[in-house]
């Protein structure tokens, strides 16, 4: 159905506007859901705006059920993704790199290995997510990631674990970007950073709960013929695999096969999403060559990769490291209580990336907290440059944490909200993954053997990262405001014209009247 359709049709959203209780109007916005669910319907007119009317009641009550029934599946299955990839640091203290023969530098050679096919599978994996459903590939992920953490329970040298290191980076590449994805599905542009937020936020709480759970782990003798580090492996793998499984029957695919909605709900879950998506007559559109150029060939998704890449830096050093830095710091601790030590700083970083992403959901905006968050970074890591008292050396991984973790919500969200189509947002969320991982990647160099116990190179590389976000977020934000206020003098109208619905659905950003969204 054309855009253009009628002029009862085009009528204002605004969910500011008092909701009438006419029988009238409660027919008129069950007419606006259909209509806009309707495949072939384009539900935005040509400045993006909504063209229907949706209720804001009916909205409401429909966002807390999805709320109950997808965010907590995939929340936990992100948090044991995360404790299968940091578990390493535990283990590290638990006697991993005597037994397998390490020295040197062979630690982070180990966790390079990880990062190479973390990266490179990076858009591979989600294109196959969009392919294949997330409701089926997440789970599939998952187990592969299970076994992968099972295995490294069983290695006998640097070789193998090299391995079984490259499988969990191949398995877990897939995981942020296609929880995004699938969670881009079921919510608005504002919801999103928040729901988001629900699934990282198992990151740092992995760091506290893995710290935990290795305490308690290493605390038993043996399971089995398993002994010392190998049984953090063993008990989290086999977790992973049996959450997994059940995932592959909870974990519901896109709101059209959503058991647990009614008809009515289901129409208004399609509609909802379908009304931000300017020119778009379809939610869930085939893969599309130029729209998924444009999603990666997005100049301010690149740019917020380039953030999420410096912020991994930190985020990653800190979820590997903070082991070994809670170790430089208080040396004559027993192993146990160490592990305990580093549950605090994440804690309050998990308070915090849930709490900056709501300010950002209720308010509609992401890159002005990008921003803001850099100069917390910075300034734990300049604590761990100026001084060597253990105080304040702890203290200032709390900086650290309660601006670091929080970006990674924050990121996801804004590369989402900057393209249409579903195939671009697939591609710009793997592509902000793909970009920002290569921080992982350096990460895993950033605190090396010879330059301890106080790291200044790790640290100086740790502040002049948070730095480069800083810059560059910056930038972006004032880039963004120059471009749409260059866009506001466009015709939109004269620019469209003589153009197919086909060709205006893969303008993507290009797309006159497209605003970038900050």
């Amino acid at each position: 159905m054309n855009m253009a359709a009628t002029d009862d049709v085009k009528r204002s959203s605004d969910g500011n506007e008092p909701r009438p209780t006419s029988a009238t109007y409660e027919r008129r916005v069950e007419k606006d859901a259909h209509l806009a669910a309707e495949e072939g319907f384009v539900a935005t007119d040509s400045n993006g705006e909504p063209a229907v009317q949706l209720d804001r009641l009916a909205e409401r009550k429909l966002r807390n059920k999805i709320d109950l029934m997808v965010v907590p599946t995939v929340s936990l299955i992100y948090l044991f993704c995360f404790i299968d990839r940091t578990n390493i640091g535990n283990a590290r203290l638990a006697g991993l790199e005597v037994d397998l023969g390490m020295s040197g530098n062979d630690y982070n050679k180990l966790l390079s290995i990880f990062f190479i096919s973390y990266i490179i599978f990076q858009i591979p994996s989600n294109l196959a997510c969009k392919a294949i459903g997330p409701g089926w590939f997440i789970p599939f992920l998952s187990l592969g990631f299970g076994v992968c953490s099972l295995g490294m329970a069983f290695v006998h040298n640097l070789s193998a674990a090299c391995g079984v290191r490259f499988l969990l980076g191949l398995f877990e590449a897939g995981m942020m970007p296609g929880i995004s994805y699938y969670l881009s599905r079921w919510y608005r542009r504002s919801e999103l950073v928040f729901r988001i937020s629900l699934f990282i936020v198992m990151s740092p709480l992995a760091g506290a709960f893995g710290g935990l759970l290795a305490s308690g782990i290493l605390s038993l003798s043996n399971i089995g013929s398993v002994t010392a580090w190998r049984m953090i492996f063993l008990v989290e793998g086999i977790i992973t695999m049996g959450l997994s499984l059940i995932a592959f029957i909870t974990l519901t695919d896109r709101p059209e096969t959503a058991r647990w909605l009614s008809e009515e709900e289901k129409t208004l879950a399609i509609a909802r999403v379908k009304s931000e998506m300017l020119g778009q007559s379809k939610v869930l559109d085939k893969t599309d060559r130029n729209k998924v150029w444009l999603g990666i060939w997005n100049p301010v998704v690149i740019a917020t990769a380039f953030i999420f890449l410096f912020n991994n830096i930190t985020v990653q050093g800190l979820s590997v490291f903070t082991p070994t830095i809670v170790a430089s710091i208080y040396p004559n601790y027993t192993t146990i209580r160490k592990q305990l030590y580093t549950v605090p700083p994440y804690v309050v970083g998990a308070v915090f990336e849930v709490a900056i992403p709501l300010i950002s959901w209720r308010t509609d905006r992401r890159q002005i907290f990008i921003i803001l968050t850099a100069p917390f970074t910075m300034m734990g890591y300049i604590m761990f440059l100026a001084s060597k008292d253990p105080k304040v050396r702890y203290a200032a991984t709390f900086f650290t944490a309660i601006s670091t973790f929080a970006v990674g919500p924050l990121v996801n969200a804004q590369v989402s909200a900057q393209v249409i189509s579903d195939s671009a947002r697939s591609m710009s969320l793997a592509t902000n993954m793909m970009l920002g991982n290569i921080g992982g990647l350096v990460a895993t160099w950033s605190y090396l053997s010879w330059d301890g116990p106080d790291y200044p190179i790790g640290n100086g590389l740790n502040l002049a990262a948070s730095t480069m976000m800083l810059i560059i977020g910056t930038a972006t934000l004032l880039w963004m405001k120059a471009d749409n206020k260059r866009r506001d003098g466009k015709d939109v109208s004269k620019a469209l014209e003589g153009l197919s619905q086909s060709q205006i659905e893969s303008l993507e950003w290009k797309h006159p009247g497209w605003r970038w969204k900050p």
